[in-house]
């Protein structure tokens, strides 16, 4: 299976060509919206890496593109300027799930 990415920035799309991912840069929604369909009409591509700005941009339309998909899998990577998440954010995640103090 491979993966592919959808970026809002061409310096997430080239680190990830880099290691032989393959991907595009959109800005907008109808670009947005055009990427993933010719996505996941690939049968090839298991893992969709999508950067977490569109999650922030277009969370209705992401959300709904996530929960009407079992394959391939759409996951969330922080772009160049890093993560929106907190720097615990695993841990609060453990915490929160299994109510285990790391």
């Amino acid at each position: 299976m491979k993966m592919f990415l959808i970026s809002d920035n061409v310096d997430t799309l080239t680190g990830m060509r880099l290691a032989g991912i393959p991907g595009v840069v959109v800005h907008r929604k109808d670009e947005l919206m055009r990427a993933f369909d010719e996505a996941l009409a690939d049968k090839e591509i298991g893992i969709i890496l999508l950067t977490e700005k569109f999650g922030r941009d277009f969370p209705d339309y992401v959300n709904s593109v996530k929960l009407a998909t079992k394959m391939p899998i759409i996951i969330d990577v922080p772009d160049r300027h890093g993560s929106g998440r907190r720097s615990d954010f695993i841990t609060a995640y453990v915490n929160e799930a299994i109510g285990l103090k790391l």
